[in-house]
């Protein structure tokens, strides 16, 4: 497994502190510098490490009341260092999404991987099979979404002389516009036969995906979830589980409905052998001030609690050519701009380093390197003052940042988070 706290400081790591250059990261990490006058460059982006710690104790505590499992989906972060938190806090593996995370994951040491996808790569299947063979500890799971998928998978595991069966999941499609996924339960059997009839696969459950519903709410994806839950009851009925599996997979949940699927999972019906109801949330590590701050079902339970969003984006302001309008220097390369443009949120003096409101400041562009901030009138902000900013979606806010400063609410940086995009 990889030390990432001896790998080296160096250009890689954009907004890292040039004198920094040289040093392993834990040596870096152990000097404790600060976020705003430790020399680190701008824009740097920058994780809470308070918020952090509290939103994986909050979904630790969540799937617990609700009797969920949980496999959080890595690829919203391909950080390794989040993978061990996750699983210190009680996750059952973690979700991949293709098999390269997967094999980021096994080069970390993950020990369950939920894999979200059909693999019909045989290059992949060839991989999984000697991974699967060389660990006997080593589980996981995917899904089939086809009797072609199937036949491919079976062929590939064959051809590579796979000695343990692929545990898999038929996905079922949330509707019948849905992404991926099987369309009706009668296709459902004929792809579960399929597997029945390939002996390198073996059938342990079901799952889907909610979370790109067209039109989704919450009367349609507890509609779905329910098929779902029936689809594994009338697959039971069938005797389609070898009791070997020792335990049959029902599987959903991303980060906007976690609350349905919980309350929908309370209504699996007694099979014949012990179910695990996977969660699959991911986004919750970081939250975000956009797409999952406006979405996240604790806004509609909130008495179970609330994320915190945990990054903040640091840019510097280098140009004020009219009262209107200010530039920083942080844009498209730095930023999650595909569901929202960043939002600001606080400046800090670049004279006297006070923290204040960005009141009258408005985020409303990015170019490649630049944010283009309006400024009403009244605005305080000068070249040379750092604005920081509130993002949105996790999933594109990390693959732009190869390591993460962690900081705490004073600016002391505590430790660096490493992706592996």
């Amino acid at each position: 497994m990889p030390d990432l706290a001896n790998e080296r400081v160096d250009h890689r790591f954009k907004a890292l502190p040039p004198d920094a250059e040289g040093l392993t990261v834990g040596e870096l990490a152990a000097q404790r510098r600060n976020l705003f006058t430790g020399g680190f460059t701008t824009p740097v982006l920058a994780l809470s490490a308070e918020s952090v710690e509290h939103n994986l104790r909050l979904l630790e505590t969540y799937a617990e009341r609700h009797g969920l499992a949980f496999a959080p989906h890595g690829k919203t972060s391909m950080a390794p260092q989040l993978f061990d938190r996750q699983l210190a806090h009680g996750a059952w593996g973690i979700t991949a999404a293709v098999p390269h995370q997967a094999r980021v994951y096994r080069a970390h040491g993950i020990p369950r991987i939920f894999l979200a996808n059909e693999v019909v790569d045989p290059v992949a299947l060839r991989w999984i099979a000697a991974e699967l063979d060389a660990d006997p500890d080593f589980r996981l799971v995917c899904y089939v979404d086809s009797v072609r998928g199937v036949e491919l998978m079976d062929e590939a595991l064959r051809a590579a002389g796979a000695t343990r069966p692929l545990d898999v999941v038929v996905e079922l499609a949330a509707g019948a516009a849905g992404r991926t996924g099987v369309r009706t339960e009668a296709e459902c059997a004929l792809v579960a036969d399929a597997v029945a009839d390939a002996p390198t696969l073996r059938l342990v459950g079901v799952a889907g995906y909610e979370g790109t519903m067209p039109g989704a709410d919450g009367d349609l994806v507890r509609e779905w979830l329910r098929r779902l839950v029936a689809l594994a009851a009338d697959f039971d009925k069938a005797g389609r589980f070898d009791p070997a599996v020792g335990e049959i997979v029902v599987s959903a949940g991303g980060s906007e409905w976690f609350d349905a699927v919980a309350e929908v999972f309370a209504e699996v019906p007694g099979l014949s052998l012990p179910v695990l109801k996977l969660l699959r949330s991911g986004a919750y590590v970081s939250h975000d001030d956009g797409q999952y701050r406006e979405r996240t079902p604790f806004n509609r339970v909130p008495e179970e609690g609330a994320l915190e969003p945990a990054f903040r984006l640091w840019s510097q302001v280098v140009s004020r050519p009219n009262p209107e309008q200010a530039f920083t220097n942080a844009g498209k390369r730095d930023a999650a701009h595909d569901l929202h443009l960043p939002e600001a949120q606080v400046v800090r003096d670049g004279r006297t380093g006070e923290i204040r409101p960005a009141d009258g400041l408005t985020v409303t562009g990015l170019s490649d390197q630049h944010a283009w901030v309006r400024t009403e009138e009244g605005a305080d902000l000068e070249v040379g003052d750092w604005l920081g900013m509130g993002l949105s979606h996790p999933c594109t806010i990390f693959d732009k940042w190869q390591l993460i400063p962690l900081v705490e609410a004073d600016g002391t940086v505590v430790d660096y988070v490493r992706t592996f995009f």
